[in-house]
């Protein structure tokens, strides 16, 4: 069984924009999974090096016919999110860290979800069920984050603490907002979760913590001082792009040029388009413009993107301390989903035509199509 990350890091950065998230221990006894995904043996390396593997995911919004969906699962009372990463929980379960982005907040204890557009609310069940899955952490900077106020930030984070699950892109108070670092297979990582807009809302008067807005060079700032006392490897997850636009637009190009010229940042993930982004090199470091949606309840004609709102994908990758000390993130594997509705169901594409259990009600003509749509914008990064 894999080993996951151990413990956690104070970076003094009083008020800085980016926040990082706190991390638990991981259990020894995760659940068994519905295939097998092969691990690596060897977590030092050739030559004693460090090394460890990450997962990134897609978009995750709880709009009313998931939660539906949840409820249905959990036997018509309460919320269960499990069987809809059923598919795909031994994938995530593969690699030493994996990291998802939870789109909208939990709701305050005592108060009623809401998956209608434009404001959201998870339920709190939502955290212990990602960590169920096999995710360690999630980013939270979203353009929905602020949509139940401060409250619904500290539910979320208490949500997430209680499931042992780490967060980046929310805050409680000033001290969180402080960088954070966690510590995978003797690597310290920090990991950072920003946001291009919060849909009009703004941030308490005096708490510019709440939630962390991206600022290139504040990114860059605190990811220095994240190395200065130690972290190895600094990961950026950022909410940014146009709704239902694959292509790569002019803020976005910005952005992760002025990241990835400073050298303080290694991977870049990117979330918000809702269809998949492509995956490029910038400045010698990769950067994963967008997974498209993990699981929604998008994906009809009359929303931004149509059936390519099925589409996502997880995002696979290797990073390896060097002779030097430093560490390289190896091509990333694009590992396509397809989100099977009525029930809804999280299907590895691949993984799903080759074995149809695995794809359950889903089609294989849905599936194939849904290769091609990823293919087209990804290409050869797709993995077999």
């Amino acid at each position: 069984m894999r080993q996951g990350p151990t413990m956690m890091v104070v970076v003094g950065v009083i008020g800085a924009c980016v926040i990082y998230g706190n991390v638990a221990p991981v259990p020894e006894d995760q659940p068994a999974g519905v295939m097998t995904v092969a691990a690596p043996p060897d977590t030092t390396g050739i030559g004693g090096s460090r090394r460890f593997t990450l997962l990134a995911s897609g978009d995750l919004l709880s709009h009313t016919s998931v939660l539906t969906q949840a409820t249905a699962d959990a036997g018509g009372s309460g919320y269960d999110y499990g069987v809809m990463f059923e598919a795909v929980r031994p994938i995530i379960e593969s690699v030493d860290v994996a990291i998802c982005h939870l789109e909208t907040p939990v709701r305050a204890a005592g108060t009623e979800v809401d998956g209608v557009i434009p404001v959201f609310g998870a339920p709190e069940q939502i955290a212990g069920e990602l960590r169920a899955a096999g995710y360690e952490r999630c980013s939270l900077a979203s353009n929905h984050a602020l949509d139940q106020g401060a409250a619904g930030i500290d539910a979320t984070l208490a949500a997430f603490d209680g499931a042992g699950l780490g967060h980046a892109g929310m805050g409680r108070n000033a001290a969180e907002a402080e960088a954070s670092v966690f510590e995978v297979n003797g690597v310290r990582v920090a990991h950072v979760s920003a946001s291009f807009n919060f849909n009009g809302f703004s941030t308490p008067a005096g708490e510019p913590w709440r939630a962390n807005q991206i600022d290139a060079g504040r990114i860059v700032a605190d990811a220095r001082q994240a190395r200065a006392v130690g972290a190895s490897v600094v990961v950026v997850s950022l909410h940014w792009g146009a709704e239902g636009v694959s292509a790569v637009i002019a803020d976005q190009r910005r952005v992760a040029e002025e990241l990835t010229a400073s050298g303080a940042v290694d991977l870049i993930v990117g979330h918000h388009a809702h269809v998949v982004q492509p995956i490029e090199q910038v400045n010698g470091r990769w950067v994963v413009f967008g997974m498209g949606n993990q699981l929604s309840g998008m994906g009809d004609s009359t929303d931004c993107c149509g059936v390519r709102a099925l589409d996502g994908m997880m995002i696979r990758t290797e990073i390896v301390e060097q002779p030097d000390g430093t560490f390289t993130v190896a091509r990333p594997e694009a590992i396509p989903t397809y989100l099977g509705r009525r029930p809804y169901r999280v299907v590895p594409v691949t993984v799903g035509l080759a074995d149809a259990a695995i794809a359950g009600h889903v089609t294989r003509d849905e599936l194939e199509a849904s290769l091609e749509r990823t293919a087209e914008v990804v290409g050869a990064f797709v993995r077999p």
